[in-house]
């Protein structure tokens, strides 16, 4: 499943300036007898509080009552609230920001992963055989080895093919996603179990890759995944999670049947996530709606519908207008027909659903901005808050289309990290340099532009794609990449919290430290504004969710 979790981890932002005739003001305007205040459980001070809220972004207090934030400014103003019970938290100058929301992240997907084989930063192929070998020796005869995170950028480039672990493999079908979810490679034993031979045919959306003479290498990609996913025994699947183009739909509905619904029974969860189910089961989702509201509690939301335009990048699979230069005659794939995803998205949408469509490449985007504006007129307006998740390569006047059409561009910053070296490779410089992850561009056009991860596709902290977005340096470079593009820290803080509310309709409750709001808040590590602003740097001292301590 493929959904957007609400991490509630907050960040102190310090300055020493409030708006205290504002804020006395706002008293006098506002006045009550002191004896019909509600009292406060928690009052927050001596720090600097950046809001995320328009009407006062920086203070130095905050109260806080049964999980809601009362009131934020000066500590007098605030402290009027203190009664006999009230705990006072002392932050000593640091930095607090409203928690922050990771607006896209597989976060079954990236649990489970993380008990299967593990790839991620594997850089050589001695290293990647030697970590099946070994799984291979404590797999049981017939059993399925699944694993992933392989990248094979990170050793030059060269994919890697099932002769490389068939020996080590003969008895064990294997699967093994790449990072991104949109390509896979299968060992010989479960091509054969999958039915895949030189005259098999490229399902739509998807390729088998070959060699020259035709014989599959073992690598599939986007929908042709299904073809060995299909193959998985149901009791070994249920731990693939996820929803990725070769992931059965129901297995959604199963991670929220198995593991939310069940969370919810037994009042565990601990954080706060918004659902997106794939696009195919709206109606699905649309009765569950009719029935529940739109949310279970305050713990589980439900978001909206999803489904894929094109592939990725490293798989050579996002939908370009030009080929790639790796391989001229591949313009990548438009993984669903448009025409399908056109009458799913107009049902979709006239249900009341949110839309949120995966598109990378700056063709697949194009196509969805069209396909949202003939949707927008067929139904008729109203707030839909579209989304385009990734967005990550646009071609000229694009990214200006957002702000116009009032789509919301889901974008993840560390992907830059690791696709500056291949953007280039791939896409040659002038194209990579005038098209990818066009941040400023967004933000200048209007966009809501709303920032997450893509856990576990990239690394799941929200200050480090902070630092990501307002540096711009990808690994092992000592310069900025396409410095133009580069936003200031308010800009990306307000990309992860308010704007990444607003992306999944939940504004009212969350995204700023503002009264009435959820207490959802982080402590930084730093007490320096001023220093943050321009080095970017921090690292999470606590986290707070409606107002309880929940980290450390």
């Amino acid at each position: 499943m493929n959904f957007y979790i609400l991490l509630s981890a907050s960040v102190v932002l310090v300055l020493a300036i409030v708006s205290l005739p504002l804020l006395n003001l706002n008293y006098f305007l506002n006045w009550q007898s002191p004896s019909s205040y509600p009292v406060a459980d928690l009052i927050v001070r001596n720090g600097v509080l950046y809001t995320s809220d328009e009407s006062l972004p920086f203070a130095d207090s905050m109260a806080v009552r049964k999980g809601r934030i009362l009131r934020v400014g000066n500590y007098s103003f605030v402290q009027e609230l203190a009664g006999d019970v009230t705990e006072e938290l002392d932050v000593g100058g640091k930095i607090v920001v409203p928690g922050f929301i990771d607006s896209h992240v597989h976060l079954i997907y990236g649990g489970l992963q993380m008990m299967q084989v593990g790839l991620r930063g594997v850089n050589n192929k001695d290293e990647f055989v030697r970590i099946i070998k070994e799984a291979a020796r404590s797999a049981k005869q017939g059993s399925w080895i699944l694993g992933g995170g392989w990248n094979n950028d990170a050793w030059g480039g060269d994919l890697p093919v099932a002769s490389w672990i068939d020996d080590i493999t003969p008895f064990n079908p294997v699967w093994l996603s790449r990072m991104d979810g949109h390509m896979g490679l299968a060992n010989s034993l479960a091509l054969k179990l999958a039915g895949i031979t030189n005259s098999s045919e490229d399902p739509k959306g998807g390729t088998i890759m070959r060699t020259t003479n035709g014989e599959p290498t073992g690598l599939l990609i986007d929908s042709a995944m299904e073809l060995v996913v299909s193959q998985i025994p149901e009791n070994t699947l249920s731990t693939w999670g996820g929803y990725f183009p070769a992931v059965p739909a129901d297995l959604s509905w199963a991670d929220f049947s198995e593991v939310y619904q069940w969370a919810h029974s037994l009042e565990i969860m601990k954080i706060r996530v918004c659902l997106f189910f794939p696009m195919e089961t709206w109606s699905l989702l649309s009765d569950l709606i009719n029935k529940m509201g739109h949310s279970m509690n305050q713990w589980i939301y439900f978001g909206g519908v999803k489904a894929f335009a094109d592939g990725s990048l490293g798989s050579n699979s996002a939908l370009f207008y030009e080929p790639y230069v790796d391989e001229p005659d591949n313009y990548g794939l438009q993984v669903t027909e448009l025409e399908v995803l056109l009458n799913m998205t107009l049902a979709s949408d006239l249900s009341g659903l949110q839309v949120a469509i995966h598109a990378i490449g700056d063709r697949a985007n194009d196509l969805m901005l069209d396909m949202y504006q003939t949707v927008a007129s067929t139904n008729g307006m109203r707030d839909r808050r579209f989304r385009i998740e990734h967005a990550q390569h646009l071609a000229s006047g694009t990214a200006v289309r957002f702000g116009n059409q009032g789509v919301v561009a889901s974008v993840q910053p560390d992907h830059l990290l690791d696709d500056a070296d291949s953007a280039i490779r791939k896409l040659g410089m002038d194209r990579a340099v005038k098209e990818s992850y066009l941040f400023g561009s967004l933000l200048a056009g209007n966009a809501l532009l709303a920032f997450g991860s893509d856990w576990p596709v990239a690394d799941i902290n929200p200050l480090r794609a902070i630092k990501t977005a307002v540096k711009r340096i990808p690994h092992a470079w000592d310069h900025t990449w396409i410095p133009s593009e580069c936003i200031t820290v308010d800009d990306a803080l307000k990309s992860f919290t308010i704007s990444a509310a607003r992306a999944c309709f939940l504004d009212n409750d969350l995204g700023s430290l503002s009264p009435g709001k959820l207490a959802d808040f982080v402590i930084l590590s730093v007490n320096s504004w001023e220093n943050f602003a321009t080095e970017a740097s921090a690292s999470v001292e606590a986290t707070y969710v409606s107002g309880v301590q929940a980290y450390p």
